[in-house]
């Protein structure tokens, strides 16, 4: 291509075309396609490809690689192409099963999630990815606590007690003015 024609745009569409292609691309909620093609439809409106590429928020390379799709392709040219991503470690099924084993022997530490998974199916995964995946999952980490440690073993009669004398329930025992009063609260 000469220097004289490394700026031109093919018209693959009409404006009214390249407007129903847009609104088309909308609708299938296609948003990568949809500044593609209103990139171009500033192209056709007289912009030059960095006014068009300022209005749509793209460097002014991707401005050269967009026109240069749409003159090989037209709007399959400029449709993004996506390889489909690195195929899971897991397949879906095992994930599953992975899954219900979790929630049948709770609790687990992320080690032992991490053991049981290069155990059973030879696959590592980075911890924080681990823990991504497991909230994708609908699960939680969360340290079970059943007691605290800092409780009194007599810790029900003691707030039975404090519960009569808040409540004026226990007449049997003298209000004593020195004592600091009971204060309740519940908290989220």
């Amino acid at each position: 291509m000469n220097k004289s024609q490394r700026g031109l745009l093919v018209r693959h569409l009409s404006e009214e075309e390249l407007d129903q292609a847009i609104e088309s691309a909308q609708e299938a909620d296609e948003t990568r396609l949809v500044r593609r093609l209103c990139y171009i439809k500033n192209l056709y409106q007289g912009d030059t490809r960095e006014q068009a590429g300022r209005r749509v928020g793209i460097s002014r390379s991707t401005t050269r690689r967009w026109a240069l799709a749409w003159n090989d392709g037209g709007v399959e040219g400029l449709r993004p192409r996506f390889g489909g991503g690195r195929p899971p470690k897991l397949t879906p099924q095992q994930w599953d099963e992975l899954c219900e084993m979790l929630e049948e022997g709770q609790p687990w530490t992320p080690k032992q999630i991490q053991a049981l998974i290069e155990d059973r199916y030879n696959v590592t995964y980075h911890p924080s990815h681990l823990s991504r995946k497991l909230r994708e999952a609908g699960m939680n980490y969360a340290k079970p606590r059943p007691m605290d440690p800092r409780r009194p073993d007599d810790a029900d009669e003691i707030l039975a007690e404090r519960l009569d004398r808040a409540l004026g329930e226990d007449p049997g025992e003298p209000d004593n003015e020195e004592e600091e009063p009971v204060v309740f609260g519940f908290f989220r």
